[in-house]
């Protein structure tokens, strides 16, 4: 999709003017308007927020927003996507620029994944049956792909329990997993599945750079993707942090490399990291594998409690495309959303996120899924 210029009066406008702007947007418009923000959106966006959290739980907060006709997603494409996936009809799902991508999602096009699967299905056949599973990093049609397909997504926290049942309701089955080779391999490796039985899909290499007659001995196929912030942590810096500061404690998302993961002392989902630092002992200091947004909010707020909390790199991990949503962007949708209330057949709004209703409804169906195993595996956790 293409973002189009932004008008010069929002080009020039300064943080003050924009955000008296928004105020009065966001009041003028009133409960027809919920702003969603990523944990990894820039404070200056945080700010004006209704709700905060990562994708899916924003996507469904935002569908359970029954008076909000505009959902205004500050995250990126595939974020806004989901969040037309689950919304109803009436709602309407705004991304405030366009360009805000995510490399990871980008990494899996359905084309390639299309050729995978028919590759592997010509490798896997009998009771070794073929299950997609795709991180909500994800675009809508890789979503639908995999809901197709009797498969499901999964988050960071969730990815457990769908590898989970996926193998309790066949042994045998193997995993195709997306896009993220990361998360996949170190949730596998975490349930006690060797790396020997995971192989990884270049879509870029002829059969995927994996030896055929090697599927047999595979449970787990993962696509090559990775998250360019997470791909920027590595052992050396644990190492550094430690040497510094023997006692530090090193928390680190999922999506870092199978070495950082095994280094490290926690792994955890973005809100298994906010929960885990929020509970730190005062006096504690820790050391974060993610974003460096969510890591600096941290900080600021666990001061008060004398709890240390730092990046692991030592440059600043940012993502790049979700820093794209600035208060220009944000004043100017919102602007616009005001003049269409106003003037509709003549004002269109702009930036609006629209899922095709096939993909919609297959996607649906792989969200779903998800969220039925993860309520299945919650109801028998002991209390």
């Amino acid at each position: 999709m293409y973002q189009i210029p932004l008008p010069e009066k929002y080009e020039t406008m300064d943080s003050d003017a924009a955000i008296r702007q928004i105020r009065t947007r966001k009041e003028q418009i009133g409960s027809t308007l919920v702003i969603l923000g990523h944990h990894y959106q820039r404070d200056e966006i945080i700010q004006f927020a209704d709700f905060t959290g990562d994708s899916l739980k924003l996507s469904q907060i935002a569908a359970q927003q029954k008076e909000a006709e505009y959902i205004v997603f500050c995250g990126v494409h595939f974020m806004a996507e989901s969040a037309d996936i689950l919304t109803s009809a009436k709602q309407k799902v705004i991304l405030p620029d366009l360009t805000a991508g995510c490399s990871m999602a980008d990494m899996a096009e359905i084309d390639q994944v299309e050729e995978c699967w028919h590759y592997l299905e010509k490798q896997i056949s009998g009771p070794n049956q073929l299950i997609p599973v795709t991180y909500v990093n994800s675009s809508a049609a890789i979503k639908a792909f995999c809901g197709r397909r009797s498969g499901m997504c999964c988050t960071s926290s969730n990815c457990r329990a769908i590898f989970e049942a996926v193998w309790q309701a066949n042994p045998q089955a193997k995993i195709l997993f997306l896009p993220d080779e990361h998360l996949g391999r170190n949730t596998a490796y975490r349930m006690g599945i060797p790396l020997e039985q995971m192989a990884l899909w270049d879509p870029f290499e002829p059969g995927g750079g994996i030896p055929a007659g090697s599927f047999s001995r595979k449970r787990v196929i993962l696509w090559k993707g990775y998250c360019s912030v997470h791909q920027e942590f590595t052992v050396e810096q644990i190492q550094k942090a430690r040497a510094a500061e023997p006692q530090v404690k090193v928390i680190v998302h999922p999506e870092c490399c199978f070495e950082v993961a095994q280094a490290a002392d926690f792994v955890g989902s973005t809100d298994t990291i906010i929960k885990t630092i929020r509970a730190a002992e005062p006096g504690s200091s820790w050391v974060v594998g993610t974003e460096i947004n969510l890591v600096n909010r941290l900080a600021g707020e666990m001061a008060a409690k004398n709890v240390k909390v730092r990046s692991l790199s030592g440059t600043a991990c940012l993502c790049e495309t979700m820093y794209r949503i600035n208060l220009p962007h944000l004043c100017w949708v919102l602007d616009q959303i005001a003049e269409h209330i106003e003037n509709p057949a003549q004002v269109p709004l702009v930036n609006r996120i629209v899922v095709e209703e096939t993909i919609k409804k297959d996607a649906r169906l792989a969200l779903q899924r998800m969220l039925d195993i993860t309520a299945a595996a919650q109801a028998v956790k002991p209390a």
